[in-house]
């Protein structure tokens, strides 16, 4: 094998359709684009869902049924890795987020993930964080508010946890209770009178 003998792949191009090139060719005359018309012109294109001004038919379907995409909320997102730029106990805010161009634009809240590592420790107010995120923050020694004044819990304590089960527990308890009173409850069958 040598430079000279490359070759592409059979089959990987494909010759190009020559337009315009006299009406035996095959594509000459009009060149495929038919006879005159607003389409034939160069630069003539109509837009997606145009029908010639009569009513298109996403205006013509009934509209039913609710849609949640006027109510989302867009979050900015930050990562990790983009934090690195600011300096050990920076206290990094939106306002701060905005002047190093980190975050643009209009949205309901600042979401910090956990894309990368985190050099040092900073004070970073936000409106969600997630847990890889927190987790990495505080291993730096660094903190993380939400901006609803709520310090971002690192995880469940284990109070918590034994008064979930005690929760479940309890509750597994009385769904049994109840089913045996219900079925204590039903009628006996009736004997028929004897004749």
């Amino acid at each position: 094998m040598r430079l000279h003998n490359l070759r592409p792949r059979p089959g990987s191009r494909h010759r190009v359709k020559r337009l315009g090139c006299g009406e035996s060719s095959g594509h000459g005359k009009t060149s495929g684009k038919g006879h005159k018309g607003q389409k034939a012109r160069s630069g003539g294109s109509i837009r997606l869902g145009f029908e010639g001004g009569q009513m298109p038919l996403i205006r013509r379907l009934p509209k039913r049924g609710f849609n949640n995409a006027a109510f989302h909320r867009h979050y900015a997102i930050v990562n990790l890795d983009d934090l690195n730029a600011f300096k050990a106990g920076t206290v990094v805010n939106e306002q701060l987020l905005r002047e190093s161009n980190l975050v643009r634009g209009h949205f309901a809240g600042i979401k910090i993930l956990g894309n990368g590592e985190l050099k040092h420790g900073l004070t970073i107010e936000a409106d969600k964080v997630s847990a890889a995120a927190r987790e990495k923050i505080e291993k730096v020694g660094g903190s993380i508010t939400l901006r609803d004044g709520r310090t971002a819990k690192a995880t469940a304590s284990h109070d918590d946890g034994e008064l979930a089960s005690q929760k479940a527990a309890a509750a597994a308890k009385k769904r049994s209770t109840s089913k045996a009173a219900a079925t204590a409850k039903s009628p006996k069958e009736k004997t028929p009178p004897e004749s």
